[in-house]
């Protein structure tokens, strides 16, 4: 499908998902584009034993990935492989990496509950360049824009992307994310869309990148639905995690 009509299927099914009333616990890049593995080499998407893939990380060293916690917890450790360097699903690129260890931050117990994150040891090394961890949350205040990035759906209930995906979405304060969400904790959660919706991750971008630049901010956690108005997507704040992650994926 040419990309200018993808992008216009994907926008007229988001505004059809926006009167559905179904909520997802797991939000995938909806009202994006197709991106770039040249510009995000750090992007990487987890499969199963089968090769289906069910959500994203992003490279934090030679050997490891940061992703989400509820991610980590979905498949047992000896059928999960992370996918790198290919930004098509459907090619033979990049390299497939088996995970050898898996570390979930121990106050996890739902997205809702905030501590969304993990660390993944590969087997062997990650010929990409890592994302850098975000430690100082000054850097990234309400109204600074950030780019999901992600192969879930193209809208809510749609189709999943062959694709590696991406989408500029503005960080969101904290009051914004507390009225679409009373459970957020500012201590471990962000959150960033637009107040009319429309773009945002979906199912299928969990555990995948929140930039600013090549810095990780956010980790794709939960969501009411995809890009639906006043209800931003929620992220794990990395600035709360970065020690953990890196002490962890042995960069300390």
């Amino acid at each position: 499908m040419p990309r200018r009509l993808a992008f216009i299927v994907a926008v007229v099914l988001s505004v059809i998902s926006l009167s559905l009333s179904a909520a997802s616990a797991a939000p995938t890049v909806i009202g994006g584009e197709k991106a770039s593995l040249t510009q995000h080499p750090y992007a990487v998407y987890l499969v199963d034993s089968h090769g289906t893939q069910f959500c994203g990380g992003v490279i934090v060293s030679r050997t490891a990935v940061a992703t989400a916690a509820h991610c980590a917890a979905t498949v047992p450790i000896g059928e999960l492989s992370v996918v790198a360097g290919r930004e098509d699903k459907r090619s033979q690129d990049g390299v497939v990496r088996a995970v050898s260890a898996a570390w979930q931050h121990p106050d996890f117990q739902t997205p809702q509950q905030g501590a969304d994150v993990a660390v993944l040891t590969v087997r062997g090394s990650l010929p990409y360049r890592p994302a850098g961890l975000a430690r100082d949350p000054s850097r990234y205040p309400a109204g600074t824009n950030a780019t999901v990035l992600g192969w879930g759906r193209l809208a809510d209930g749609g189709d999943r992307s062959d694709y590696l995906r991406q989408a500029t979405v503005p960080i969101a304060g904290d009051s914004a994310c507390r009225t679409g969400y009373p459970e957020y904790s500012a201590a471990s959660m962000l959150c960033a869309g637009y107040p009319n919706g429309g773009i945002d991750a979906c199912k299928g971008d969990s555990g995948g990148p929140l930039v600013v630049g090549d810095t990780v901010v956010g980790i794709v956690s939960y969501g009411d639905g995809c890009g639906k108005p006043g209800k931003p997507g929620m992220y794990t704040r990395v600035t709360s995690f970065a020690d953990d992650i890196a002490a962890h994926a042995g960069l300390n």
